[in-house]
């Protein structure tokens, strides 16, 4: 069997981007949390937001090192798996990754030393500022990214001359027509899932009756802003719809499962999108409803799959059934954060059993949420990696062989498993262990950190060790 290059480096990148995009949404949600956190440890005095930051840091600091080891190589695929595509594109994109790496990675690297290492060296209000500035970071990162993303979705400010994007304005570059949206939605994401993830950990422990005090705490906030950010992250989605259907309306009728340009167009709840004979199986779907929720009028006209070639037509029923799943996952968000709020009175947000088991699932969903929205982003765009402009066979390496992709996409697979499951297993450590309290406190002078994940955890102990353990009342 022949081995397709443009086939093999396609699920190459798809693997390693989906692999490291679970980190950074949970930082950016996570480092604003902590930021919030020192915030309120800084005003109030209060210990337990203090140990609720030192603990939440250390998460932080292992999530980060995972993020950092898993996107680094993505930018080498670009020069061993789409040459082309690297020098047409080299002077927008070229810029582009180094103010990120540039005004947000070295801003994040350097704060955060001072926020793992710095609690009871700098003044307080420095230590303060470093949670800031590590959030800014994460946010900064994102700015760029999404940027250079949003410009290969709907491309603006540069015209292709001779093979090669030539930037004719900055401006309309960087701020291209899908950017804005797409930024909020994302960061919207990141929210979400680190206040479900915070909200799922302060589950787990309140059914422990671990740190009962500290984690209620941390569940009452989260809820708080899964209870605004959650309906919040719908309408900004909506919104984000529209201006896909105004740039990128075969992304839409994918998403729909949508063949031929009609009006009225139902919301199809279930089908079986056959992409070889251009129609659907088994549909079942709300009349009128898709053409409301995108033009916002029952007899709003949406367009077919059939406007262009089948060549050019995305992966149908990935797009349709990851759009699906993406939503019914954020129906699911606001479900549980409206159900919070009802169960504020008594109490009974954190003394509910059922509901704090269900909070401990939720915390999942947030990153199966964010990876079915990147499918449905990345695979509606095909084949085109620059919109309309250039396909992603004109931007593979010519040279590529299918065995030479497959080589590397076997030793990236085993590679980043054996990342991923250190990761994992340190996390758990740090999660089981929790925020309780060392049982002597070390020699800060011999015991100084001397590895990356080693240095997070000793912040952490060298914080809490200075404690006077406590009771905990279960329940």
């Amino acid at each position: 069997m022949e081995l397709d290059p443009l086939i093999l480096s396609r699920i190459q990148f798809a693997f390693v981007v989906s692999f490291h995009a679970i980190f950074p949404v949970f930082t950016i949600g996570l480092a604003s949390y902590i930021a919030v956190l020192e915030g309120l440890s800084y005003k109030t005095k209060n210990p337990v937001w203090m140990k609720l930051s030192s603990f939440w840091t250390t998460v932080f600091a292992v999530v980060f090192g995972m993020g950092v080891v898993s996107g680094i190589v993505m930018s080498f695929q670009f020069g061993t798996n789409w040459s082309n595509f690297s020098q047409a594109s080299a002077n927008f994109l070229g810029p582009m990754l180094s103010y990120e790496v540039i005004t947000a990675f070295f801003l994040e690297a350097a704060f955060l030393g001072v926020l793992l290492f710095g609690r009871d060296r700098v003044p307080p209000g420095a230590h303060l500022f470093a949670a800031i500035m590590v959030a800014t970071g994460t946010f900064l990162s994102a700015f760029w990214i999404l940027s250079a993303n949003s410009w290969m979705q709907t491309p603006s400010g540069a015209e292709l001359r001779d093979g090669v994007f030539h930037v004719t304005s900055w401006s309309e570059a960087i701020f291209n027509p899908s950017f804005q949206l797409r930024f909020f939605h994302k960061v919207t994401a990141s929210f979400l899932t680190g206040g479900f993830v915070v909200a799922g950990v302060s589950a787990w422990y309140l059914l422990k009756g671990r740190e009962v005090e500290a984690n209620r705490k941390a569940l009452s906030m989260c809820l708080w802003l899964l209870l605004i950010i959650a309906p919040a992250q719908l309408v900004i989605g909506d919104f984000h719809g529209l201006n896909t259907l105004e740039h990128q309306p075969t992304k839409v009728a994918a998403m729909e499962g949508n063949w031929e340009t009609s009006r009225n167009v139902p919301l199809l709840l279930f089908a079986i999108p056959d992409q070889e004979n251009q129609t659907n199986h088994f549909e079942i779907g709300v009349p009128g409803l898709a053409s409301l929720i995108l033009t916002h009028e029952w007899d709003g006209e949406l367009p077919g799959l059939k406007e262009v070639a089948i060549e050019e037509q995305p992966p149908v029923a990935i797009v349709f059934w990851s759009f699906r799943i993406m939503v019914g996952l954020g129906l699911l968000m606001i479900l549980f954060a409206i159900t919070g709020l009802v169960l504020r009175s008594g109490d009974r947000y954190w003394r509910s059993g059922w509901f704090l088991q269900g909070m401990r699932f939720m915390s999942v969903t947030p990153f199966i949420a964010v990876l079915t929205g990147w499918f449905v982003t990345e695979f509606g765009r095909a084949p085109w990696l620059v919109y309309g402009m250039m396909t992603q066979a004109e931007s593979v390496t010519p040279s590529l062989t299918g065995g030479m992709a497959l080589f590397t996409l076997i030793g990236y697979i085993v590679v980043y498993s054996l990342v991923f499951s250190a990761g994992v297993y340190y996390l758990m450590r740090v999660l089981y262990e929790g925020m309780e309290r060392a049982d002597k406190e070390p020699d800060t002078q011999s015991e100084r950190p001397k590895r990356p994940m080693s240095a997070a955890h000793t912040s952490f102990e060298l914080h809490d060790s200075n404690e006077q353990p406590t009771k905990q009342g279960g329940h």
